[in-house]
């Protein structure tokens, strides 16, 4: 779920399904949407070499898609090992048992409720699969079983829904909560300051070269937000309805649903601060 209201870096380009980096291999879904943007982005990770693949965030139920995921890991040589759930949305995670099917690799994923098979993820846990390591970084906020996964090798991390490729992520409340999304903004920036993460691999829309830049963009952004929904609380402006029609005025009115979202976390995290 996203919010396309501003542009958080200098995107490639447009979205393309094919190679991003060395080892990311991307699959687009056919599920274009205002709140998908592109469609979702299904990420094909192998080591140069391997026979084994890592898929991350399968996507919608559409069995299309999903043959096109697996027919491409065959394509490039690849069996895919696992699958990999960014966090529970249906259009991230809908497909995961019937790709599971398909391939007959489990899915591993912070909740329980969608693993399919013994091992979940945790936070600072290492997945390796055919000499490809993956590092499991926990960024909830948009949602609370939100992780990033961080791929050392490509100076890349995957972000799910927590940094778009285009526009900024809702804070999906009451699941997603303000303050875990600030601290998970800067978990990633310190990926970008002392990992030297370059390359953002998002959930939706182009990849973004400059990461340290779109996640600075994403903390500029949210603070700049707090301080317009903390001045509409003292105009007069009190309820989630009222705070977006007034904040995100310049927002699609399609997106009015999911600003609201927002608006309620920012009004939650405000309320829990002293600071309305």
């Amino acid at each position: 779920m996203t919010n396309a209201a501003a542009l958080p870096g200098r995107p490639r380009g447009a979205v393309i399904s094919g190679p991003a980096t060395e080892r990311a291999v991307n699959v687009l879904a056919p599920n274009p949407s205002a709140m998908t943007l592109d469609g979702t982005n299904t990420w094909i990770l192998s080591e140069p070499g391997s026979g084994l693949a890592v898929v991350v965030d399968p996507g919608p139920l559409d069995e299309s898609h999903l043959t096109a995921v697996r027919d491409t890991a065959e394509r490039l040589g690849k069996r895919v090992a696992v699958t990999l759930l960014t966090h529970g949305h249906p259009d991230h995670a809908a497909g995961a048992a019937r790709f599971a099917e398909l391939t007959g690799a489990p899915v591993r994923a912070l909740d329980p409720a969608l693993r399919l098979g013994d091992e979940g993820l945790a936070a600072g846990q290492a997945v390796e699969v055919g000499g490809l390591e993956l590092r499991v970084v926990p960024t909830p906020g948009h949602t609370e079983d939100s992780l990033s996964f961080h791929l050392p090798a490509d100076r890349a991390v995957l972000t799910g829904d927590t940094v778009l490729g285009r526009g900024t992520t809702v804070v999906a409340h009451p699941d997603g909560r303000l303050g875990d999304y600030l601290d998970s903004l800067r978990r990633l920036r310190s990926l970008t300051v002392d990992d030297g993460v370059r390359t953002v691999l998002p959930g939706h829309g182009p990849v973004l070269d400059d990461a340290q830049g779109a996640v600075e963009f994403y903390l500029a952004h949210r603070a700049h937000r707090l301080a317009q929904v903390e001045t509409a609380v003292e105009d007069g402006y009190t309820t989630p309805a009222e705070v977006v029609a007034h904040v995100y005025a310049d927002v699609d009115r399609s997106l009015w649903p999911a600003a609201e979202l927002s608006a309620r976390a920012q009004l939650e995290y405000l309320s829990e601060h002293g600071l309305i």
